[in-house]
């Protein structure tokens, strides 16, 4: 089998690299080793900045977005059930974010490939990336009891952190940065409205909490809580009574079906460089965030527009320059996004021991929600930074 692009993995970041790709008259194949229904029934985040959504529509998947995305032009703060509206569109010039699930998007993006002729190969086993230090990589993989080898000129590694491309890379020749946080999240989808027609993010002397939403009937709301935390011991009307307690007297949190309770463990993490030979890194297979700013799916977008515009100004135009300077203008817009959640993370948890500090970013805090200047900063960070 042969082919342009090799790409591993079919979540937001494989599919829409396909997608950009054969718009732009370049053949890929995309081998995912699980089935297409656990791959469109993956629960993930889904605030998606301007510029994600922009080149979601590009791309022609965004049409669906558009009807159905929750535009917001806001979100709130709360500090101990005293609620700030943060004004991302009148502090940005008018940049929103839009609420539209990740599982929503991966479905989108599939069907666009499928009913292009794209190949995607689900329940592919053992995939191996190899021969990606020359010039003709191969990914060998099982399928049907067979072992398989699609030969192609690049190797897209999208198969996130657990995923076998960044482990391929040679000894030496990556490195690793990485924060392990002493908290984490107990997440609940409910069939109930949200709190609020925004979210609303809660620092309290209980922890903080979030309030989302995947439609204007279904919400997905968070507790900080341990790493090591038993869901045994959090029954739904226990989760909506802490839910209310960190919220205060400012909105009221509505019971319903829960329909998945998780606990999310939190860090931050990059590779680098995310590039080897030909083969490159994209998303989460080269870095992860903390949820807490929801830069998540967005950085995974903006690794895809930097990667693609390379492989297109490869076969379009002879030119390798965009592609040997991937990794160093994509990880450039990484630590910038890794610095904002890291800021969001620890100013609105709490660090565990009440001490310093638990302090000085309680008054970080409340700076920020006195301060115009500190306000539009955040809000410039939150719609996301130009690609």
């Amino acid at each position: 089998m042969r082919t342009q692009v090799g790409i591993v993995g079919s979540g937001p970041s494989g599919l829409l690299l396909s997608q950009i790709l054969h718009n732009a008259g370049i053949e890929s194949v995309i081998l995912e080793r699980r089935s297409r229904d656990y791959v469109e029934g993956r629960i993930r985040a889904g605030v998606i900045e301007q510029g994600a959504v922009d080149l979601l529509t590009i791309a022609g998947v965004g049409e669906r977005m558009a009807s159905q995305g929750l535009v917001h032009e806001g979100f709130d703060i709360a500090l101990n059930g005293e609620r700030t509206r943060v004004d991302l569109a009148g502090l940005t010039g008018g940049r929103t974010v839009t609420v539209y699930g990740q599982t929503e998007i991966t479905k989108d993006l599939i069907n666009a490939r499928l009913d292009t002729g794209g190949t995607i190969i689900f329940e592919a086993g053992d995939v191996r990336p190899e021969g990606f230090e020359g010039a003709s990589p191969v990914l060998s993989f099982t399928q049907g009891g067979a072992r398989e080898a699609l030969h192609c000129d690049f190797i897209a590694g999208c198969d996130g952190y657990h995923g076998v491309c960044r482990a391929s890379f040679p000894d030496g020749k990556i490195r690793s940065f990485e924060r392990i946080y002493p908290f984490a999240w107990l997440g609940v989808l409910v069939e109930a409205a949200p709190p609020s027609h925004e979210l609303i993010y809660c620092r309290d002397t209980r922890g903080f909490a979030l309030f989302s939403m995947r439609s204007t009937d279904v919400s997905r709301s968070y507790l900080q809580c341990a790493p090591d935390e038993d869901l045994n011991e959090w029954p739904d009307d226990r989760v909506f009574e802490e839910l209310q307690r960190r919220l205060g007297d400012s909105a009221t949190v509505a019971a319903g079906n829960v329909l998945e309770k998780s606990v999310t463990p939190m860090r931050s993490f990059v590779a680098e460089p995310l590039r080897y030979g030909r083969l490159f890194l994209a998303g989460d297979a080269g870095h992860i965030v903390p949820p807490t700013g929801a830069k998540g799916l967005n950085l995974a977008a903006s690794d895809i527009y930097y990667l693609s515009n390379g492989l297109i100004d490869y076969y379009k135009n002879g030119n390798e320059g965009l592609l040997d300077t991937y990794s160093a203008t994509a990880l450039d817009r990484v630590w910038k996004a890794q610095r904002f959640s890291y800021y969001m993370t620890t100013l609105l948890h709490n660090a565990g021991d009440d001490g310093f500090e638990d302090k000085i970013k309680l008054a970080e805090l409340r700076y920020t929600l006195g301060s115009d200047a500190a306000l539009k900063s955040l809000a410039e960070n939150y719609v996301g930074l130009p690609y």
